[in-house]
């Protein structure tokens, strides 16, 4: 009874030994026209464990999560290590939406925040805002650019000028009109004080990407750019083995996604992948000889 109750142990021993992978089974390389590289991943273990849960990729449409909701992304250009999103809820030169707070998680603020040239307008803001009082210094011009443009160039903000109590005086026939007073500043901005503490009622963002000067708000690149960093956990070695850099979905630890099916490796494919070998060669000749233990086994007791 006792050499049985072994057997059965023994037989589920190899079993789990032989057949458990904790690594993804395949990865998406792409989402629609966008790229799916490292360290992003849509599928589970894939990329980098930092940034799982972040993307999200629906038969067409690639979308990134923050606590504050989704945000479609637009392009992820992998050699500046950038990704451009875009708010469905902020405003532009062409519709106005009331402000939606733009959340990112404890994480995410120290692996991909918006850039620096990622600018943040704050409009319709009040007599109180901090950003008109003691806060006033964290406003700047943007590439050459006032506040008074926007207002005045955008469709969608024009209805500002024409509020009741902008007029502020009256120069002989002309009047004088005051629009609200309005700021651009950078993200930090609005991650330390919300849209309600900024007592500002609309938002939009805008990328200064070095094009801006001189172009009119109109033609302007409306979006939020990302900057994100890179892990280096030899992701580099897993690739030029032909392998795809994914992660253990249970312990996080780095794991070489290789072209044979069900093959993991901790660091790469071997050089090369084959129907006799493949990245996981040591595992599974472990296998092999635990099954030819398992045969003899058998026959011992016969």
């Amino acid at each position: 009874m006792s050499r049985l109750l072994f057997f059965f142990v023994f037989l589920y021993t190899v079993t789990t030994l032989t057949s458990t992978t904790s690594g993804a089974t395949s990865c998406r390389t792409s989402c629609g026209n966008i790229q799916i590289n490292y360290p992003f991943g849509i599928d589970k273990g894939c990329g980098s464990p930092q940034f799982q849960g972040m993307l999200n990729c629906t038969s067409t449409d690639l979308d990134f999560f923050t606590p504050s909701g989704a945000y479609r992304v637009r392009s992820i250009d992998y050699d500046e290590n950038t990704m451009v999103v875009f708010d469905p809820f902020m405003s532009t030169c062409s519709i106005l939406q009331p402000h939606h707070d733009f959340k990112l998680s404890d994480i995410q603020n120290a692996i991909i925040r918006p850039s620096y040239d990622t600018v943040f307008a704050l409009f319709n803001c009040s007599n109180d805002s901090p950003v008109k009082n003691r806060f006033k210094s964290l406003c700047f011009e943007a590439a050459g650019h006032s506040c008074d443009d926007l207002y005045s160039a955008c469709p969608s903000l024009t209805i500002f000028n024409t509020l009741p109590g902008n007029i502020t005086a009256s120069l002989g026939n002309s009047t004088v009109r005051a629009t609200p007073y309005c700021c651009f500043t950078s993200y930090d901005t609005v991650r330390v004080m919300n849209m309600n503490i900024l007592d500002c009622s609309h938002y939009t963002t805008v990328i200064d990407d070095g094009k801006m000067r001189g172009v009119t708000p109109v033609d302007w690149s409306y979006g939020i750019e990302l900057s994100y960093s890179v892990p280096e956990i030899g992701c580099d070695r897993c690739q030029k083995s032909g392998g795809t850099c994914g992660f253990d979905a249970e312990t996080n630890i780095f794991l070489c996604q290789c072209p044979v099916s069900n093959d993991v490796s901790p660091r790469d494919c071997g050089g090369g992948v084959s129907d006799k070998g493949g990245c996981n060669s040591s595992k599974a000749n472990y296998a092999t000889l635990l099954l030819a233990m398992l045969v003899s086994f058998i026959c011992a007791i016969l």
